[in-house]
C-alpha cells in the first residue's frame, strides 16, 4: 500500500495547481505511506511554524502556530534535517507540554525543500516506533515532490498572510 500510495501522490502533486490541494494530497498520502496514525502539513510563516493541515486518529494542531524553536517541525526547517523520534518522551527536542494531550508517542519529521524549507511533512504513530529507513525515504520522496509543487505554484493562496509580507506591508503603512 506505501509504494502505491506514494506514487499517485507524487502524481498529484504534479498536476495539483492550488496550495490546498498540496495540503490535502501530503496529509493523506503522509499518513497512508507510512501507516501512521496521523499526518501533518506545516508551512513557515517567518519565525513560527502553522500547522495546515492534519490528518489524524484524533485533532492534533491544525490551524495553531507555534514559534520554529519550540516545535519539531520548526527543528526540522531551521536545521534542514530529518527529525526521527522513536519516543517523544526521550527527545529534548519535542515541547511534552504540547504532545501530552494527543495520541503521538511517536514521529517523523521531514522538511520540505533544501536550502531553507518552506513547509515541513510529520507523520505520528500512537505507539513507540521506531521508523524504518524505507518509511523515512518514502517521506523524503514525498517532500521532495511537494517542494516540486510548491516551487511551481508558490505560496501565494496560503491560509496566511506570510509574515515577510506582513512586515513590508506594515512598512508601507502611514
Amino acid at each position: 500500500m506505501g509504494a502505491r500510495s506514494l506514487s499517485v501522490a507524487v502524481g498529484r502533486l504534479g498536476v495539483v495547481e492550488r496550495l490546498v490541494e498540496i495540503q490535502e494530497t501530503v496529509r493523506t498520502a503522509a499518513r497512508q505511506v507510512v501507516l501512521a496514525d496521523g499526518a501533518t502539513f506545516v508551512l513557515r510563516d517567518g519565525d513560527e511554524c502553522f500547522y495546515a493541515d492534519e490528518d489524524a486518529m484524533s485533532p492534533l494542531w491544525k490551524g495553531q502556530r507555534f514559534p520554529l524553536t519550540r516545535c519539531i517541525s520548526g527543528w526540522a526547517m531551521l536545521n534542514d534535517e530529518v527529525a526521527i523520534v522513536p519516543d517523544i518522551t526521550q527527545d529534548e527536542r519535542i515541547p511534552l507540554e504540547a504532545y501530552r494531550p494527543t495520541f503521538v508517542k511517536s514521529l517523523v519529521m521531514v522538511p520540505v525543500g533544501r536550502g531553507g524549507p518552506a513547509a515541513a511533512i510529520g507523520a505520528y504513530w500512537a505507539r513507540v516506533h521506531a521508523a524504518t529507513l524505507r518509511e523515512v525515504e518514502m517521506l523524503e520522496e514525498l517532500a521532495d515532490a511537494t517542494a516540486a509543487a510548491i516551487t511551481r505554484i508558490g505560496l501565494d493562496d496560503a491560509p496566511f498572510t506570510p509574515a515577510s509580507l506582513r512586515s513590508r506591508e506594515s512598512a508601507t503603512r502611514p
